[in-house]
């Protein structure tokens, strides 16, 4: 006979707390198949931990099956609890690092795609002096969408966030970070591919096949002419706008740093950068309340200083 398990409430545990933590992530992500990559666990054993911990509760925490995954009342109950207890526990590593010269903990910082690739970005030089200060902090990266960031970080699931803002978060502390150039591309094969920035390639850009963006909505266009473009696809992530953009039959924005890159250069082609190009501003954004904390405070110290800030107002953020 198998030895019964301790129920949470009589006993708090270190499994106890690894489970929470997965819990989180996993009604973070959406969905056990959804939180795979993030926690690098499989579906299976991600749903074994659940069924741990909802016995360590005697609870039902969520529902999963045909209809999909949701959290029950008392899942969310168990949610929000562990976000306070996940950031008590910050609060005192940072209590306790205050009491010493070395920094020890954990750093989350969620990173909009492509970043590495912005040459003034200062991200590379940021990460290397970081460890060389602070070895004893483990650093995880995360590459998220941009609009995914300023929640991630709202939330507290991030402690830090860079990528350009799309709409206003007055709730975040944003500092201007440094700028990447927007173009639109279409790929060889494409009709306009090499055509000249001139009146007749402007007129022909309405009978185009264009990947969706931000830019393109009602109400963020910066361009009359915009409003006559066709959007027959979309893509979140520039890898797949790339690929779109490749195949000849699709017109995109893409970054310059992305675009000028190998072996895909020579295969696209920018349409009227100086009419359509625009600047995106990238920023660091941090809960204002998460200022004290000097694992925090370093890094944001550390990336102001290396990384190089606008040199010229943005003409159209993304």
């Amino acid at each position: 006979m198998g030895r019964q398990k301790t129920p949470l409430s009589r006993q708090l545990a270190d499994i106890d707390l690894k489970l929470l933590r997965i819990f989180k992530a996993v009604v973070d992500a959406g969905g056990f198949s959804a939180a795979e990559t993030e926690l690098n666990i499989a579906t299976s054993t991600i749903s074994n931990y659940m069924s741990d911990l909802e016995k360590r509760l005697d609870m039902r925490l969520c529902t999963r099956g045909r209809a999909g995954f949701s959290v029950t009342e008392q899942g969310r109950v168990v949610y929000e609890a562990t976000q306070e207890l996940i950031e008590a526990l910050e609060q005192f590593r940072n209590r306790i690092n205050q009491t010493h010269h070395q920094l020890l903990g954990d750093l989350h910082v969620a990173l909009a795609e492509q970043v590495i690739y912005v040459q003034n970005s200062g991200l590379v030089d940021t990460l290397r002096e970081f460890n060389e200060l602070a070895p004893g902090v483990k650093l995880h990266l995360h590459t998220q969408a941009a609009e995914a960031i300023p929640p991630m970080v709202a939330d507290g699931s991030m402690h830090a966030g860079i990528a350009m803002l799309l709409y206003p978060q007055p709730q975040l502390r944003c500092e201007q970070l440094f700028d990447e150039r927007m173009a639109l591309y279409c790929g060889r094969g494409h009709e306009l591919f090499g055509a000249p920035d001139n009146r007749q390639t402007l007129e022909r850009l309405n009978d185009c096949s264009f990947i969706e963006s931000f830019r393109m909505r009602a109400g963020h266009q910066f361009d009359p002419a915009m409003e006559h473009w066709r959007t027959q696809a979309s893509a979140v992530h520039q890898e797949s706008r790339l690929a779109l953009i490749l195949s000849g039959k699709f017109v995109g924005y893409l970054p310059g740093h992305l675009a000028q890159q190998q072996p895909w250069q020579s295969d696209l082609h920018p349409l009227l950068t100086r009419q359509f190009g625009y600047t995106n501003t990238y920023q660091l954004m941090i809960r204002p309340q998460n200022l004290q904390n000097r694992i925090l405070s370093l890094f944001r110290e550390l990336l102001l200083k290396h990384a190089r800030p606008p040199e010229a107002p943005v003409l159209h953020p993304m």
